[in-house]
């Protein structure tokens, strides 16, 4: 048997899974941050073997509980069989139910990805309220934490690799490219000159995103951002935001701690 400090030290700790639909994000929390955050190919797509390697660098075998937040939920039951059957642990899976540390003001919760959901707590979290996030991931979206303290929902738009991908599977000659391969200064070649219109286009479509949100929500809201392509997007765009890599799974830690007050 386990001396008592570690046992109390693997029923605090909790494996936090965010499942996407171009990648998947797990990563270790201990009731205060998120640590030995490694990622798999997306929802659809990850092996077995990658899956176990990623919750094993997680340490799921030392945890106490589990926790997803998934938008592709044909996979929810196979990540449950992982845990269970390699680890003994019960996923457990957000929803709209799952109580959380933010009020919802939003007509239709059901409607709300999980993502969103830990992105808003997440936000909230750190930097109080009004807050919005962004995450740049196969979608774009914005999601608002209004200065009462309660989620208002936000706006989706096309991510970046739905914007190239789309050039490319509908047209004849555009090639499929890396966007995040260079930054030319001119587009003086079909690559360049998508790569450069993608760069352009997409900071122009989050820097309008950005400012209707700020009129609606006031100037003191904080924009902070997550997802693959944050950091690109956001490069001299001069939006003052900061990026947070961890954000989502943080979130996600945040809603499982509050819902499982005795376990922090």
């Amino acid at each position: 048997m386990p001396p008592a400090t570690a046992r109390t030290a693997s029923r605090r700790a909790c494996v936090v899974i965010d499942v996407g639909n171009t990648s998947t994000s797990i990563g270790r929390w201990d009731g205060r941050r998120v640590t030995a955050v490694s990622a798999v190919r997306g929802g659809l797509s990850a092996s077995p073997d990658d899956v176990a390697r990623a919750l094993d660098r997680a340490g799921a075998r030392t945890a106490g509980a589990a926790a997803l937040a998934s938008v592709v939920p044909s996979v929810n039951a196979h990540w449950s069989w992982y845990l269970r059957r390699l680890y003994g642990l019960k996923l457990e899976i957000l929803s709209h139910e799952t109580p959380l540390p933010i009020a919802v003001d939003y007509p239709h919760p059901r409607q709300i990805g999980a993502d969103r959901l830990c992105d808003a707590a997440g936000a909230a979290a750190r930097h109080g309220f009004p807050v919005a996030v962004a995450d740049f991931g196969t979608a774009l979206t914005f999601d608002v934490v209004d200065a009462r303290g309660a989620y208002v929902g936000g706006l989706i738009a096309p991510g970046l690799p739905v914007m190239g991908g789309y050039l490319h599977e509908k047209t004849a000659q555009l090639p499929a490219i890396d966007l995040r391969a260079g930054s030319p200064s001119w587009g003086d070649s079909t690559v360049h000159a998508m790569q450069l219109g993608a760069r352009v286009a997409y900071r122009g479509m989050v820097r309008e995103m950005a400012d209707f949100i700020r009129r609606r929500t006031g100037e003191r809201t904080v924009f902070c951002a997550t997802g693959g392509y944050a950091a690109w997007a956001l490069e001299e765009s001069g939006i003052p935001c900061s990026v947070e890599p961890d954000l989502t799974l943080f979130g996600l830690g945040v809603i499982w701690s509050g819902a499982h007050p005795r376990r922090k």
